[in-house]
């Protein structure tokens, strides 16, 4: 399979993207039109698994900014003939995401009510290509819903995708909105410490393309 073939197909993956924001309504992320804009509207989408990935937020208290990391994202995608129709899903358990600090994590598990809601999960429902920036990458938007604490909202997510041999790399950023997914409890000590309800998500994941279409954990 050629990195030509694949390479507009890592746009409909991300999920990171996973994993995890309410992104701004795409016409407002993508980028204008231009004489380099893909006007071809068909392209081949290959089934892919996700290979390896790191999903990673900056929250913003008023003690200082921190990290919460985690590698343990697991997805796939199922070809399409035409990259518009493909699906697609990301998922992370949120028990994995580790800030470095022990009672930050209990607070951060606590808060997203990981008994009721252990993971994240982004699924894809199409993409819309934007600009390629070259041979082998492709800026795109990927439409599709986030599940974050049990509320599932439609998102457009902006992504830059490599694909090198039958690998493909899909990172991307956006803000998250807590209050949009009913996440509460950002308020420790009466007051005193506060966690702003938008944090910054980044996203960089490796999917290898198949050929079989992935199985476990995607939904029609």
């Amino acid at each position: 399979m050629k990195g030509s073939q694949i390479a507009p197909t890592v746009a409909l993956i991300a999920t990171v993207g996973l994993l995890i924001g309410a992104a701004p309504p795409l016409a407002s992320r993508l980028p204008h039109p231009a004489s380099r804009v893909v006007k071809r509207e068909t392209w081949p989408a290959p089934n892919a698994v996700l290979q390896s990935g790191t999903l990673s937020f900056t929250g913003h208290s008023t003690v200082g900014d921190f990290v919460g990391t985690t590698t343990a994202v697991s997805g796939g995608v199922s070809g399409n003939a035409e990259l518009a129709n493909a699906r697609g899903w990301v998922e992370a358990p949120i028990t994995t995401v580790s800030t470095g600090n022990r009672l930050r994590d209990r607070d951060l598990r606590s808060t997203m009510d990981v008994e009721k809601f252990p993971t994240m999960r982004f699924e894809l429902i199409g993409v819309t290509v934007g600009s390629p920036a070259a041979s082998d990458t492709v800026v795109g938007g990927l439409r599709g819903a986030l599940t974050i604490h049990g509320v599932t909202r439609d998102v457009a997510i902006l992504a830059t995708l490599i694909a090198a041999g039958d690998t493909i790399d899909v990172s991307g950023a956006f803000p998250v909105d807590l209050a949009d997914y009913k996440v509460d409890g950002l308020t420790r000590l009466f007051g005193t410490l506060r966690v702003r309800r938008t944090i910054d998500v980044r996203f960089h994941v490796r999917f290898q393309a198949t050929p079989h279409a992935p199985t476990p954990g995607f939904s029609q």
